[in-house]
C-alpha cells in the first residue's frame, strides 16, 4: 500500500522466516531527495526536549517494556537472537537517555532518524539509496558467519538478527545499519525503513512526523511513503 499513491522507487521483500518469528510485522519505508547538513541548533533542542521527557517517564527497568521495543526484542527471540546482547538501536537510545549519558549528533538525516526512533520506539534502517544494489531489499534472518560491519561497531555477528539484503549483502539490522550504505553530507537520496514488531506511535503520527522533519531539516522534496504488511 503507498498512502501518497505513487509508485515506490525501491521494493520490500519479507522472507518466510521473518514472516513466521514475526506475523504482526509493518514496515513503512519513506524515500525523499534530500539535502543533508551537519546537527541544526534547531534539531538538536528538539532531541534534548524529547530526552528530557523520556528521562521523566521510564526507569532503565521500564525501556523493554515500551511496545515497539519489546515488539522488536520478541522477534529477535523467535528468530534465536539474545536482545539482551544485541539491544535494538531504539532501546539502546532510551536506555542512554536513562542513564543520562551524552547524546552523540551526527547529521540532520541521522539526528531526525533518531528522534523519530526514540520518540516512537521503533528501531529504523536509515540508507542512502545510490549505495544500494539493486532496487529491491529482502528482510531475512542473518547467517552464521555472515560478514557485516556495523556502523561505528566493527564487526557485527547479526545470526539470527532481522538483516535487509540487497543484491550484493546485509546493509541494515535494527540493532545498526552497515557502513557500506551510511547516510553523509554527501547523501542526496533516503532510503528509511521503519521496522514497526508492534505498534506504539499510530503509523499515521510517525509519518506526519518523519515528514515533518525531512521537510524541516533535510529539504526533502518527493517524499514516497509505502506501507508493507
Amino acid at each position: 500500500m503507498n498512502i501518497n499513491d505513487q509508485s515506490s522507487d525501491m521494493n520490500i521483500e519479507i522472507e518466510d522466516v521473518v514472516r513466521n518469528a514475526a506475523p504482526g510485522l509493518k514496515i513503512v519505508t519513506v524515500e525523499a531527495a534530500v539535502v543533508n547538513h551537519p546537527t541544526a541548533p534547531e534539531l538538536r533542542q528538539e532531541i534534548l526536549d524529547l530526552a528530557s521527557d523520556i528521562k521523566n517517564r521510564y526507569q532503565i527497568p521500564d525501556i523493554n517494556k515500551r511496545p515497539a521495543i519489546a515488539g522488536t526484542r520478541l522477534a529477535y527471540k523467535s528468530l534465536g537472537k539474545e536482545p539482551n546482547r544485541y539491544r535494538p538501536s531504539s532501546e539502546a537510545l532510551c536506555r542512554r537517555i536513562v542513564k543520562g549519558m551524552e547524546l552523540y549528533f551526527i547529521s540532520n538525516l541521522v539526528d531526525a532518524i533518531n528522534l523519530i526512533s526514540i520518540a516512537s520506539g521503533y528501531s529504523i534502517g536509515g540508507f542512502d539509496i545510490d549505495k544500494i544494489e539493486g532496487n529491491t531489499l529482502s528482510l531475512g534472518s542473518g547467517r552464521e558467519g555472515e560478514e557485516y560491519t556495523g556502523i561505528g561497531r566493527g564487526d557485527l555477528n547479526i545470526s539470527c538478527m532481522p538483516v535487509y539484503r540487497d543484491r550484493i549483502g546485509g546493509i541494515g539490522t535494527p540493532t545498526s545499519d552497515h557502513e557500506r550504505t551510511k547516510l553523509d553530507l554527501s547523501t542526496r537520496r533516503l532510503l528509511m525503513c521503519i521496522n514497526i514488531y508492534e505498534e506504539e506511535m499510530p503509523v499515521a503520527d510517525t509519518v506526519v512526523l518523519t515528514e515533518r522533519l525531512l521537510r524541516e531539516y533535510c529539504e526533502a522534496t518527493d517524499i514516497k511513503v509505502t506501507i508493507y504488511e
